[in-house]
This record gives C-alpha cells, structure tokens and sequence, in this order.
C-alpha cells in the first residue's frame, strides 16, 4: 500500500486508541453508517458538478469511511467477526481477479454484455443457492427507490423478461396512469399510492430502455425547480413582499418569467 494510504490507517487507529479523540473513540459501525451514504452521495454530486477539486476532496472523506469502519471491526472483542483495512482489500483484490478470468485467466469476453454475463455467473457460483436464491436477492433494500427499481429490471432482462422495443413500455406507463386516475377517483389511498409506484416503475423501465437514468433524470429535474424557484424568492425579495401572501398568479409569472430566461 503507498506511504499516504499507510498514514491514513494510522491515523485513524490514533483516534481510536486510548487517549485519542472521544468523539472517533465512541463509534460504531451502526453509528456512523448515515455518514458513509452523505459522503457517497456528496462523492455523486462532485462527479455531477464535474468538479475535480470536489471529487477529490469527496473521495477522500469516503475512503475514511472505509478506513473506519475496518478500524473498528478490527477492535471486534469476540474475535470471530474481526477484520482490517488489510482483510478489505485483499478480498476485494482476490474478487476483481476472480470475476475477470477474461484479463487475468483464459476465458475470453468481447464486449461489456459478456463480462457482465460472466460477472453475474461467477458472482452467483460465488454466492451459492442459499445465499441468492432469487435473482434480486442481493440488490439492497437501501437503495434510492429509482435506482433500485432500475436495478432490478436490469437484473431480470438478463434472463430474457423485457420488451424488446420501447413502444409498449410507454404503453404501459399509460395503461398504470389509467389505473392511477381511476384509484384516485375511488378515494382508495392505499390502492392510489399503489398504482402511483407502477407509474414510477413503469417510468423507469421507459428510460431504462432510452439509456436514460430515472435517477439522474429526475435529480436533474429538481435541480431545474429549484433554480427556478430561487428566482422566483429573489423577485419577491426584491419588491419587498412576503411570498405567503401572494397569489398563485403572482407567483406562477415570476416562474414563467424565470423559464423565459432560461433558467
């Protein structure tokens, strides 16, 4: 490992040590697992704003996330759970060559849909029946919704169930939007927000199938509302008018006023 990865596992190992910092000394891997998800998701947005000094920096707090967490398995008391940075690495090593028998063995892959094809059989020969008995076994529950929703299409046209064309996708998407109206019309909330998630799926599979990411799509839509609304805040700022008692019209004329401007 180089000399600044070095430095940084022990550095972390001093500040959990006795007499290292309290706050660090007094972490779990349960504790500090919403701070591994902000720092993947701050990591996303870097890449997203295509700003190398932030992916950089970024990079690094999620590289101590890892660091700590091995750190603190490694001080398992029981002994039969523990394992360091160096564990981590030497499997995710092993695993790399393993699943490229293509570049480090005598198999052969031609194309990305191969070695994913290869990937996912050796992943599963790996994994065992018990452990994946169903193919969307291992796809985690934590995922963003879209994402995973996304994931799991993906997943399952590997064993051919998907539509060859886009056309009855977006079919689809009309035919679960009929059945949202008519649930919305009924008054039955549960049955509403049913139908509302086989809209959002549909969706996803329409840009599944357009290379289209649903997740990107829509954070990029959000960005798009947001940037439009603050326009909407300045203009109201600047005539010295609360927004709360402004009329929708009011407020909707900034807000084309702000798309004419092409926010």
């Amino acid at each position: 490992m180089s000399q600044e990865f070095d430095r940084l596992v022990s550095i972390v190992k001093r500040l959990r040590a006795p007499g290292g910092c309290p706050w660090d000394r007094e972490q779990t891997n349960k504790s500090i697992l919403t701070c591994l998800l902000d720092e993947a998701y701050e990591f996303f947005e870097a890449v997203d704003e295509n700003d190398p000094d932030k992916m950089r920096e970024e990079l690094g707090d999620l590289l101590l996330q890892v660091v700590l967490h091995a750190q603190i398995a490694s001080e398992s008391e029981s002994g039969s759970g523990a394992f360091d940075i160096d564990d981590v690495a030497r499997d995710i090593g092993d695993k790399l060559i393993r699943r490229h028998p293509h570049v480090f063995g005598d198999a052969s892959a031609d194309s990305s849909a191969e070695v994913i094809r290869n990937w996912e059989r050796i992943k599963k020969s790996e994994y065992g029946e018990e452990r994946r008995k169903y193919m969307t076994d291992d796809i985690p529950e934590a995922l963003p919704a879209l994402f995973r929703a996304e994931k799991t299409q993906r997943r399952v046209s590997q064993v051919g169930f998907d539509w060859s064309e886009t056309a009855p996708v977006l079919d689809k998407v009309e035919e679960e939007f009929g059945e949202f109206r008519e649930a919305l019309q009924s008054g039955d909330a549960a049955d509403a927000e049913e139908e509302l998630g086989d809209i959002l799926f549909a969706l996803v599979n329409v840009g599944r199938h357009a290379k289209i990411s649903a997740e990107n799509a829509l954070r990029m839509a959000t960005r798009k509302f947001e940037r439009r609304f603050r326009y909407v805040e300045d203009r109201f700022r600047e005539l010295g008018k609360d927004m709360k008692a402004a009329t929708l019209e009011e407020m909707d004329a900034y807000w084309e006023e702000s798309k004419a401007r092409g926010l």
